[in-house]
């Protein structure tokens, strides 16, 4: 399973998802794409989302069984620790 969430999106990406997905909140998308479509939707929010942020958890052969991209705007972001994927924050001095 597949999980996207988008944060501050610009017009047209939450539309483009529900192709693909189902939005079960407003900016959470639950769905199986195959991998390949994943790659490709992917491809796209990272290009398209400049300011808002979008996160996306998907199946990994790992421990956890799933693994995190983001991109655009991070206020939090994937560390690898000793094969755990937790998340952290900037620090702001």
């Amino acid at each position: 399973m597949t999980v996207i969430v988008l944060i501050a999106a610009p017009e047209g990406l939450r539309g483009h998802l529900t192709r693909w997905m189902v939005e079960v909140s407003a900016g959470i998308f639950v769905g199986t794409p195959s991998c390949r479509v994943r790659e490709r939707l992917w491809e796209l929010l990272a290009e398209r989302i400049r300011d808002g942020q979008a996160i996306m958890t998907e199946p990994a052969d790992n421990e956890q069984g799933w693994t995190v991209r983001t991109a655009g705007h991070d206020r939090w972001y994937p560390v690898d620790y000793d094969g755990l994927v937790l998340s952290a924050r900037l620090r702001r001095s």
